[in-house]
Order: C-alpha cells, then sequence, then structure tokens
C-alpha cells in the first residue's frame, strides 16, 4: 500500500564566516570605450558568481552587462575574495566590486560635473550616458567623459573592500553578532511511502527562500533546485559506511546519489526582503536551498506512515522496520 504524506522543514542562515574577519577586495577600471575590468578574488565553481557581481558592477556604472570583463580567482592579479563557502560570495565579493564600482563612477561624476558647470550630486550615470539629472536628451557619452579624464591624467579605475561588520561568541555565554546577514527558507516536500517495500518517493518540493534581492533570479531558482536535490541526496539516500577505519563505500558506484529519475519537481519560491547591508540587498542562497530538505522529508514520512525516523539516511530498511515495531 502507498500512503502519501507533507512535511515542512524551515530554516534560518547565516550568511559568511561565523564571527571572524570575513573580507573580499575588488578592483574596476573604465577603458577607454566605456566597457569595464573587475578584478576580484571570488572562485566561480559553478554557482555564478561571476555572473551575479558582473551584473552588480554593470548595474552601479550604468553599463551593459556584458560590457564588463570579469578576471576572478587569479592568486596574480586579483585581491584576496576569502573562500567560495557559506553562501558569502554574491554577499561579500559583490559588496566589494559595488563599492569598487562606485569609487570608479565618482571620477566620472566629478568630471562631468565640470563639464557641465553644475555640482557633482546633479549628475547621472545610465545607459553608457551621463547627463544633468532630468535632462536626459542633454547627455555625453561616457567614452567622451573618459577621454576628458584620460587628457587629464585622471585614473578612471576604483578599489573596494567590504568585511561584513561582525563580533565574536562568547566563550561562556555564547553570545554575539556573529553574522552581517541571515537568509531564511521554508519548504514542503510530498511524498509517498511503500509499506510494503518502505521505499520513499518525493513527488514535489515546494520552496520558498528570501534571497534578499534576486540579482539573477534565473541563477536563483537553479541553486534552490540543485540544493533541494542535494537535500534529496541527504535524506534518502547519501550514507558513508566506515569499517575499522576504512570507507566502505568510496565511489558512485556504492555510495548512491540521485539519478534524473529521482530528482521530483522542485518548485522555487523566490521572497525579497531585501537586507541593508547587502549589495542592492542581496544575500546567500546556495547552501540554505539545501538545509530543509531533509527535514521536509522525514517530517512527510512521518505525516504519511506514522513513525519517526531520526537518523538519515531514511532508507527502505529503516521504514520497514520502524513500522514493524509500531505495529
Amino acid at each position: 500500500m502507498k500512503k502519501r504524506g507533507f512535511g515542512v522543514g524551515c530554516m534560518w542562515y547565516g550568511v559568511g564566516n561565523t564571527g571572524l574577519p570575513n573580507p573580499a577586495g575588488a578592483f574596476v577600471d573604465f577603458l577607454d570605450d566605456g566597457t569595464v575590468n573587475l578584478l576580484l578574488g571570488a572562485a566561480d565553481i559553478g554557482q555564478g558568481s561571476n555572473t551575479a557581481i558582473a551584473q552588480i558592477v554593470a548595474e552601479e556604472l550604468g553599463v551593459n552587462f556584458d560590457d564588463v570583463l570579469v578576471t576572478s580567482a587569479d592568486t596574480g592579479i586579483t585581491p584576496d575574495g576569502g573562500a567560495t563557502s557559506a553562501s558569502r560570495q554574491t554577499y561579500i565579493s559583490g559588496n566589494a566590486a559595488l563599492r569598487a564600482a562606485r569609487e570608479a563612477k565618482q571620477v566620472l561624476i566629478e568630471e562631468a560635473a565640470e563639464l557641465f558647470g553644475v555640482d557633482p550630486t546633479e549628475i547621472c550615470v545610465k545607459n553608457h550616458r551621463i547627463y544633468v539629472n532630468n535632462k536626459e536628451d542633454d547627455y555625453k557619452k561616457m567614452q567622451d567623459v573618459i577621454a576628458s579624464c584620460r587628457a587629464k591624467g585622471k585614473m578612471t579605475i576604483g578599489h573596494g573592500w567590504f568585511n561584513p561588520d561582525t563580533t565574536g561568541l562568547d566563550d561562556e555565554t555564547g553570545l554575539g553578532d556573529p553574522y552581517g546577514a541571515y537568509a531564511f527558507a521554508t519548504q514542503v516536500a510530498e511524498i509517498e511511502v511503500d509499506t510494503e517495500t518502505g521505499q520513499v518517493e518525493v513527488i514535489n518540493i515546494f520552496a520558498a527562500h528570501d534571497v534578499g534581492t534576486a540579482i539573477n533570479p534565473m541563477q536563483v531558482e537553479g541553486q534552490i533546485q540543485g540544493g533541494s536535490t542535494m537535500g534529496l541526496g541527504f535524506g534518502l539516500y547519501e550514507e558513508v559506511k566506515k569499517s575499522e577505519g576504512k570507507i566502505k563505500t568510496p565511489s558512485f558506484a556504492t555510495y548512491t546519489i540521485p539519478t534524473s529519475m529521482d530528482v521530483p519537481a522542485v518548485y522555487p519560491i523566490i521572497v525579497e526582503e531585501p537586507v541593508e547591508s547587502g549589495p542592492f540587498g542581496a544575500k546567500g542562497v546556495g547552501e540554505p536551498s539545501l538545509i530543509p530538505t531533509a527535514a521536509a522529508i522525514a517530517n512527510a514520512v512521518y505525516d504519511a506512515i506514522g513513525v519517526r525516523i531520526m537518523d538519515l539516511p531514511i532508507t527502505p530498511e529503516k521504514v520497514l522496520s520502524q513500522l514493524k515495531i509500531k505495529k
């Protein structure tokens, strides 16, 4: 007999290192044609930090995304970006790049203010154009303002770094302020349990994640779907087996992970609650997308068959054993 159940998993997650210095740096340089060199230390290992941070810089500088040329994680020429871990790069390296972009843009703003004969606070930079506020038709091309800077020996370059404002945890009380931003999420799992075989099948996962601001919504959805799949593996399949100090599951032939046939429909729900300290309000989403899934699945199993399995993964053997005890 197959029984269906629903379960909820909730989580909060501190973005970055826990109560420790957590800095990253970046450099931004305008080229003569209005394109931009961005140097940052963040290592893009597939999560898309190069794309997201280039978008942050492009938005700030008023240029197109493909005008930003990214050089990242080259220890010979880029500043330190810290580890690509703790879901920190969009938040921390993104902030560093945003500050670098603002410094470089300020050079153009001050030069344009001289050319227009106005205060720098009246200058707007957008769509490769520089103009006085509310006078978009009377503009100067970005390349022309850069050329004017070059003629005067002004470098159109900026640097920036960011370290979240945190404090360490007290050794006795555990109190402190260890993170600059927190991510929040709730996931709901819909599952079926076969009471004859003990097999658990996940039908749907509904995953709502507060990401601050979604710099790239498609990437955010991909992170949520990928993380939920990892959580599925943690909840139902993956187990490191050891015997006498040796790993007994050293390969994918023995260490089971979900295949495409095991992955359910994952419905990402992006919740945007901008965090003041983030670049355009953004914060991390990578690891938070993994955390609630296994708990949601375990709660759904309880909802379906009334047994609480306390250790992961939830294998058919464990399900049948608990059903036998219950009976």
